[in-house]
């Protein structure tokens, strides 16, 4: 089987075409794959480094407010049309798969005019702007969170599979997270992290809550910054404390994500789709701060979902403090009663066969054509 992936702009996009690829490859050996992505997104430098045959085309995305730029952006999308069909004529896939990102707009549009099967995947509650412009073209569009089918009316075919990133992390080895990070096997591990690129407002909250830390025993903290944001919140954090404590890890990026995840006793973090398919799949109990820069607030519906199921706190931005973030998360890890309950909620809303069966739907477009 031959297939194109395309996906961008955040982790939250690339991370589950990866996860198609290595879940197809698991299957079908002799598989083929091209990812076509952005210039400029960070899926150039991932994907590479997954071993991806990978391609780019020149797209930005779409400016809420009238600018001269989404002239531009209409005309990169049309050149990326092309360039895309051309990309698509010399490889011959079988079928397309869109994950998300502005990147997806051309390609998957591409594929649809060619009479190539696609299948775009919507990883969050609320669909972004490409996948809905999308949806009336795709074959299939697979949706991580299950009652969202609605939200694509024109669709032809929706089906719900969860988020195939769900699956990797489920496989992790808890033992190399536990290597990676240099700590015992029996550690208590909280893990605050704000997303593949950090995020300012959780740093300056762990900055706020770093001389506490030392009030929870026996718990270890790690921190991930993110690369831009490591120096300034390790220097701040040592002008509060003096020399970082030994329960005190700071990172500016994890790379193997599913590994410490499957380590991890409680995770602070953003509430992106992705992420949040990997915490469901282990039953982490969770404290989401949700992104208000994102498209339609869809990572407060996010967050919302899981916290309304129990299996996670929520904070918004504009109510985050190191002393409530801290106050949370003492509460969680000194009550037994309070994380089991939460790792429950949280198992009961992840789907681990979610690459299983978005594979499924895969091999169900390929044997149309």
């Amino acid at each position: 089987m031959r297939v194109v992936l395309s996906g961008g702009g955040t982790g939250g996009h690339i991370y589950p075409a990866v996860a198609v690829a290595r879940q197809c490859e698991s299957e079908d050996p002799d598989a083929a794959f091209l990812y076509i992505g952005g210039k400029r997104g960070l899926e150039s430098k991932l994907v590479p480094q997954e071993k991806l045959p990978f391609e780019s085309i020149d797209i930005t995305g779409f400016r809420r407010s009238l600018s001269f730029e989404n002239v531009k952006t209409i005309m990169r999308f049309l050149q990326g049309v092309r360039t895309s069909k051309a990309l698509l004529k010399k490889f011959k896939p079988d079928v397309v798969v869109g994950t998300g990102g502005y990147v997806c707009g051309p390609v998957v549009y591409a594929a649809s005019r060619l009479g190539i099967p696609t299948i775009i995947h919507e990883q969050n509650a609320i669909p972004g702007l490409t996948n809905s412009f999308l949806s009336r073209y795709a074959d299939t569009v697979a949706v991580s969170f299950e009652g969202s089918e609605s939200a694509f009316p024109k669709a032809r075919n929706v089906v719900y599979t969860g988020n195939p990133r769900a699956t990797t992390v489920r496989r992790a080895d808890r033992s190399r997270g536990f290597a990676s990070l240099g700590l015992p096997e029996d550690s208590s591990i909280v893990l605050v992290v704000g997303g593949s690129r950090g995020a300012k407002a959780i740093n300056q909250a762990m900055i706020e809550m770093a001389p506490q830390l030392s009030s929870l025993p026996g718990v270890h903290f790690v921190y991930v910054t993110g690369e831009s944001y490591f120096d300034s919140t390790v220097d701040e954090i040592r002008s509060r404390v003096g020399p970082l404590p030994d329960r005190l890890h700071v990172l500016p990026y994890v790379h193997n994500m599913p590994e410490v995840l499957a380590c991890t006793s409680l995770i602070v973090n953003r509430a992106g789709a992705s992420f949040l398919a990997e915490i469901t799949s282990l039953g982490i109990p969770s404290i989401l701060i949700p992104s208000p820069n994102v498209t339609n607030n869809h990572q407060e519906a996010n967050a919302r979902t899981l916290e309304q199921a129990g299996a996670a706190v929520m904070i918004l931005e504009k109510n985050l403090s190191g002393q409530n973030l801290f106050g949370s998360i003492a509460h969680i890890m000194n009550d037994i009663g309070v994380r089991e309950n939460m790792s429950a909620a949280s198992t009961g809303l992840g789907k681990p066969d979610s690459a299983e069966a978005f594979l499924q739907e895969i091999r169900r477009l390929a044997g149309s054509r």
